[in-house]
């Protein structure tokens, strides 16, 4: 009996669609409403730094005077606390992500 149980499984495996993709050759999709990256808009940034403050991991840096925000991608955990803190809703969750790296980088925007 368990033979025919097998079988079953291994025809249904043979001619259905794979649940994984291959990774180097197709990159993912992702679905919308997933946590990704954080961007900002310097455009319409006053550079107050309450998303620096409400960052549970102190990955942004917000420099007034110079009117520089930075962001360093390790640290930083998706979490949205800075997008919810953004005055001037210049913060978005994109679903882009970076791709894995040995290096630890910090993106810097300029107004």
């Amino acid at each position: 009996m368990h033979f025919f149980v097998i079988l079953k499984t291994l025809v249904k495996n043979l001619f259905s669609k794979p649940a994984t993709v291959k990774f180097p050759f197709e990159p993912r999709e992702y679905p919308e409403g997933s946590r990704g990256q954080v961007v900002i808009d310097t455009s319409t940034c006053i550079f107050c730094g309450l998303c620096q403050r409400k960052c549970p991991t102190a990955a942004i840096t917000v420099v007034r005077a110079e009117k520089k925000w930075s962001i360093k991608r390790m640290q930083c955990i998706s979490c949205g606390a800075c997008v919810d803190a953004c005055p001037k809703n210049s913060l978005k969750l994109d679903t882009k992500y970076y791709t894995p790296d040995v290096t630890k980088k910090e993106d810097t925007y300029n107004a």
